[in-house]
Parts: structure tokens; sequence; C-alpha cells
């Protein structure tokens, strides 16, 4: 079932007690909180996905509490839990929504060696998909949100998942997390674009966790074949430009931007070259978004 089949009190009610296992892409994962915010961020971005009070397996358990003594009432607290371990330092407690995808994301990049993980956005069309690795501040996001909303399909925002053999990516299809400025223009520009309430004065300003669109996450078992690496750089003022890139600088900073690349030693080396041969790579400068869809439409593999 999805979390349509149940109102927000419900929903909450369930977290709060057994907790509730979510399928997020290829994982499972069981999640428990008492805390309402949370439960009611997780209600709204995730209604789509499959879900269930119980499951038999699963490959993450995260619980999300209040913070200890004091920080229960001053300065209230949210604390992250995998596996009975708290990884992280406590968020302030309205950042809790925020603690969680970025929790899940440690989860899952160090845990998930079954694949070589990339810190990329990744989005699909007829099967072939584009990879977006980019440091913070690169317009990676705002680029990635903008062309889910103009026909492409949601892979992922931040992590890509690369079969070690094939080279295909799995969908890990959650929430774009947009910052600063880039939620005001995704909003503006994508006017059915939902967003969780946003998560202020964090360490990376404001956090605005947008919706993966439903098609997204109903196709995610439907794997993509990589065609495209692009390097976006969101500058004002600049003209759209996509320009050719070496395969070797290419190959090198996806390294850089895989997470788990020497865990993999020959393997990883022979998966991610292999990946570099097959797709076109590019730089990538923009900062008018039509203009950057309408370069990405004449992409062809």
């Amino acid at each position: 079932m999805t979390s349509h089949a149940m109102n927000t009190d419900t929903f909450a009610r369930h977290l709060r007690q057994d907790g509730m296992t979510f399928r997020i892409g290829p994982f499972w994962a069981h999640i428990r909180s008492a805390l309402h915010g949370l439960a009611s961020g997780l209600h709204l971005l995730y209604d789509n996905n499959p879900m269930a009070p119980r499951q038999p397996f699963c490959d993450f358990h995260v619980t999300i509490t209040t913070g200890e003594g004091f920080h229960r009432f001053y300065r209230p607290q949210a604390r992250f839990f995998f596996n009975g371990h708290m990884p992280f330092k406590p968020l302030p407690l309205d950042q809790a929504l925020a603690l969680f995808e970025w929790g899940l994301n440690w989860c899952i990049s160090s845990n998930a060696h079954q694949y070589l993980i990339l810190h990329s956005a990744a989005v699909a069309k007829d099967g072939h998909a584009v990879l977006l690795p980019a440091p913070p501040g690169s317009g990676k996001s705002t680029l990635c949100a903008a062309l889910i909303h103009r026909g492409w399909r949601l892979l992922s925002d931040e992590l890509a998942l690369i079969d070690l053999d094939t080279l295909e990516i799995t969908p890990l299809c959650r929430p774009v997390n947009l910052k600063n400025k880039s939620i005001d223009i995704i909003g503006e520009y994508a006017g059915n674009a939902v967003f969780a309430p946003l998560a202020k004065d964090t360490l990376k300003g404001t956090i605005g966790l947008l919706k993966a669109p439903a098609d997204s996450v109903a196709r995610m078992n439907e794997k993509a074949r990589p065609a495209w690496i692009v390097f976006p750089q969101y500058q004002a003022g600049a003209a759209t430009r996509l320009t050719d890139r070496s395969k070797a600088q290419t190959a090198m900073e996806v390294g850089d931007n895989a997470f788990n690349y020497s865990i993999h030693g020959v393997r990883g080396f022979d998966a991610l070259t292999r990946l570099v041969d097959r797709c076109a790579c590019y730089d990538f400068e923009y900062e008018n978004l039509d203009e950057a869809i309408d370069v990405f439409s004449g992409l062809t593999p």
C-alpha cells in the first residue's frame, strides 16, 4: 500500500508505535519516530512509495528521536539513529526531515556496495540516462528539478547507483534537495512542484525538499542505460553552452565524485572506465532553464 490509504494522523500513529517500512528504489527502509512534523513531511513526500507497517526484511533501520535532557524543551533537537547507533550530531528539531534525508544518503552510500555509487543526479528519457556529477553550488539539483518537470524521469538527485557489470542505473527516486534561491526558481518554473515545509538556518542555508514525480516513483524498477555525463555549472548571466570534455578528465572527476570507488578496487576502476567510454562527456554552463531544457532535448544517444 501507499500512504494514500491513510490520513496523516493514522500514518503518524504507525510511525510512532511500530514504525513504517518504505520502499525507496531497490531498498526497504524501516523508519520509526514520534516527531509529528517529521511524520507530516514523510507522508507528503513519500505518499506514492510502497510502504507497510511491517516487512520481513529491511535494508536500513532508522529511528529519529528528540534530544535528551534540557534539549527536549530548550532549543529542542532531532537525533538520527541507524541500527541503534547515532552517527551524527543532533540538529534543531525543525530540521528533522532534512536530517532524515541526509542520514539516509549516508546509510546508502556507506553500505550499498553492490553498486558503484556516484555523487550525481541522474535523469532518463526513452531508457537513456544523463549523469550530472557536480560539487555543491553547481546548480546540479536545480537543473535536475527542471528536467523532471519537462519530461525527464527522475532516477536520483544525489546518489547514482551504477551496476558494476551492466553499468545500468538503478532508480533511487526520492525528494530533490534544493537550497536557497533554487527553491524559488523551481517553484516558479514548475507550477505543480510540491515542497515540504522549508528547513531554515541549516549549515547549507534554507533547504526545500521537492517531491519526486509520481510517474518516476511508479517506475522505480525500470533501470536506465547511461548515455551522457554532463558536468553542470550555473553562472549568473552566462550564455547556455555545452562543450566537449576529455574522457580522461571525466574519468578522474567521476572517480572523485564516487563514494565507494576505492572499495571496489580493480572492479571499480573497470566499471568507471567502461562507464566513461560508453558516454558522451560534456561541460555545461547555464542560467536560463528553458534554454537548458532545449539543449538536453537535443541530446542523442
